[in-house]
């Protein structure tokens, strides 16, 4: 044994030794070995705010092992992670084992492959100073905004409570969310619409967008609120005005005015970063953000995928010709572009901007992946492999046709429209399937006519913006420069653990204690707990890792006025947590029983606490009866807080349901869409 290798992970170690001789001991440092304490703030403040880092406890043994290891070596190798964290681990760990030889190197991989190990083991370099210095100004801030806000949140909220930088501002984010819901006014609107065919052809439905040569008032919600639905349709605001147009088509004839066709074309997304990933993990997997990363980073060091930290959809040349290769001889040259595509990496600094998210070898099948980890690593090296290789394949195409109908025999004249599309080329749909689905018109020519079949009107009223899913969150917090790829998942995961939002169906509703929490921050430090400001301070961090910026003084910039705020903040007034009221009485004192959320959530209460002591579970009921034994099915959550649906009756019936709607019979549900598209009553 003349070379140690040092790694953060068992699995990393294990997989790597795969590939190295017998001269390489392979140990895990286990994560990191040094942190700031627990019990103290851990900054000297007076002194260019040095980060006071102790051993952890737990990492003694560690420590020392590699210590023992290092004096029997000839060479040190430090390969953890190539980021900042990864490069903070290998620096903290270069100091522990402090050789007296100039024997330690650094190297760094994005992929765990033969190729890619000896390739790093071929170019060691110095730890990165400029690396480390960004780990360590965002460990301290993070540290001062954290260990400085809490014990005002204990004093001016409640006790218990705490507070951290980007957190706050992802709380942010979902409270004023809900403000914007309580605050929407629905407006009601119709849309009118023709059953329209040709002599033995199919019923094809019309719908209005002309009166008179002027086109309907419409209303387009295209990317308002996340991106995530879209409406464009035509609107009509009186249901009297609504009738008269049905009567009228209902005595006019048809003629085709215009058939259009189009070819288009679909191009494919680029390759996955960390935050698209989260995403379409999120949307087509249903796992949250800290699932994803824990299941992407056991792909990464079992060696399937490369490193799933990352800002970049650039990919490796070598890649790229490989999955190039690989669709060629899969599916033919037809499949392939004109030329490679090359996706261009953002403007700005990115953090561990190294390559995008792909598999480390194309040839590699989800079934072997799944055999080897299991079926969510296989679900998830699915979807990052389809996205990759679609990368590389060619724009799918489609055939459109609009056909446009003009009215003739009342006064007014009606033009309405129909569309369709046949998938005429699938191009990379073949890997990576999307909904897309044909929607074929028959032939149609210009002045034919058409026989009425039907013609009726649908009330509709504007939705209010959606809460924020993990997809959503994730997505406003990258556009605003919110965190990081190595951070996203944790900005959840920790305001929810804090149970300051809760999952509804799958998306975030602040509780109350989250809106106290907020309301503080915002009426007491809304320069901290602002989005410009906390995304001009991942600015910064960014210029720290690139050297273009020094640390200290950036953190001396923004603690002497966060210093003065403290102080005059210590005198601002206390932030009552609302409570929701019930029904129920206390059965020690007979007061009303409120709703408090407490250390495992939600619980009832005596409203006269302290006074009175009095707690019982707090049981929500969604007055469903359970269908395996007739209970009462409740709300209940995970021990991780995601909310399912359960029998009131648990353990003697285990019947559980993560969505509402699985209780709902065929007839409810066809009654409830009816009931949302017909007429207003």
């Amino acid at each position: 044994m003349n070379n140690l290798v040092v790694v953060e992970s068992p699995t990393k170690a294990k997989t790597i030794g795969k590939f190295l001789g017998n001269g390489y001991k392979i140990k895990a440092s286990m994560g990191h070995v040094l942190d700031l304490p627990k019990s103290t703030l851990g900054v000297d403040v007076e002194h260019n705010f040095k980060p006071l880092y102790e051993l952890i406890p737990d990492k003694s043994d560690v420590v020392q092992e590699l210590q023992t290891l290092a004096k029997k070596v000839d060479l040190i190798i430090l390969a953890t992670d190539p980021d900042r964290e990864g490069e903070a681990i290998a620096a903290h760990v270069k100091d522990l084992i402090k050789s007296k030889k100039d024997n330690i190197k650094r190297i760094v991989f994005h992929e765990i492959t033969k190729e890619a190990v000896e390739e790093a083991l071929n170019s060691p370099r110095s730890i990165d100073s400029h690396l480390v210095d960004a780990q360590t100004a965002r460990r301290v801030l993070d540290r001062l905004v954290g260990y400085k806000l809490s014990p005002l949140l204990w004093r001016k909220v409640r006790r218990g409570l705490s507070a951290g930088r980007v957190q706050s501002v992802a709380l942010r984010l979902i409270v004023e969310r809900e403000k914007e819901i309580e605050k929407f006014k629905k407006e009601e609107y119709w849309t009118i619409f023709a059953d329209l065919k040709k002599t033995g052809k199919d019923v094809i439905r019309f719908e209005l967008i002309e009166i008179n040569n002027e086109k309907i008032e419409s209303q387009d919600r295209k990317s308002t609120y996340d991106g995530e639905y879209t409406i464009s349709k035509t609107i009509l605001g009186k249901e009297i005005q609504a009738k008269k147009i049905v009567d009228d088509l209902k005595k006019d004839q048809f003629v085709v005015s215009e058939v259009i066709q189009k070819e288009m074309k679909r191009s494919p997304q680029a390759p996955y970063t960390t935050s698209t990933l989260q995403q379409d993990a999120a949307r087509r997997l249903g796992l949250n953000g800290r699932k994803t990363m824990s299941i992407a980073q056991k792909l990464y060091e079992e060696g399937y995928i490369t490193y799933h930290r990352t800002d970049s959809v650039v990919m490796a040349v070598s890649a790229q010709k490989s999955i190039i290769n690989f669709v060629k001889n899969e599916y033919g040259e037809k499949y392939l572009p004109e030329n490679p595509r090359v996706y261009t990496a953002k403007q700005k600094l990115a953090q561990e901007a190294h390559e995008a998210i792909r598999p480390t070898k194309v040839i590699t099948t989800v079934s072997t992946v799944t055999k080897d980890l299991g079926g969510i690593f296989g679900k998830l090296y699915e979807v990052i492999w389809q996205r990759a290789v679609a990368s590389q394949m060619a724009d799918a195409i489609t055939e459109s046709t609009t056909v446009l109908v003009d009215t003739t025999g009342s006064k007014d004249v009606y033009k309405l429209k129909a569309n369709g599309s046949v998938l005429v080329f699938e191009g990379y749909l073949k890997v990576n399937p999307q909904a897309l689905s044909d929607t074929k018109l028959p032939e149609f020519k210009a002045q034919e006519k058409l026989k009425l079949v039907s013609a009726d009107k649908e009330f509709h009223e504007t939705p209010p913006p959606p809460r924020y899913n993990d997809a959503s969150l994730i997505k406003t917090l990258e556009e605003k420069g919110i965190g990081r790829p190595s951070t996203y998942a944790s900005i959840v995961s920790t305001i929810e653990s804090r149970r300051y939002i809760e999952r509804t169906e799958g998306r975030f509703v602040p509780t109350t204690v989250g809106n106290a929490v907020n309301e503080f921050l915002v009426d007491n430090f809304s320069d901290i707990d602002d989005i410009p400001f906390t995304a001009q301070m991942e600015d910064e961090l960014d210029e720290i890792a690139d050297g273009k910026r020094d640390w200290e003084p950036m953190m001396k910039e923004f603690y002497k006025p966060f210093e003065k705020k403290l102080e005059k903040v210590k005198d601002a007034k206390r932030v009552k947590i609302e409570v929701e009221k019930t029904d129920e009485k206390c059965e020690k004192c007979g007061a009303p029983l409120v709703v408090r959320i407490g250390r495992f959530g939600k619980f009832l209460s005596c409203s006269k606490f302290p006074e009175c002591d009095f707690t019982k579970p707090f049981i929500q009921e969604t007055g469903f009866k359970c269908p395996k034994d007739g209970g009462n099915v409740i709300v209940r959550k995970t021990r991780k807080g995601r909310i399912f649906y359960g029998c009131s009756n648990y353990p003697k019936c285990d019947f559980a349901t993560w969505k509402l709607e699985d209780l709902k019979n065929p007839q409810e549900k066809k009654e409830e869409t009816k009931e949302k598209t017909k007429g207003k009553a």
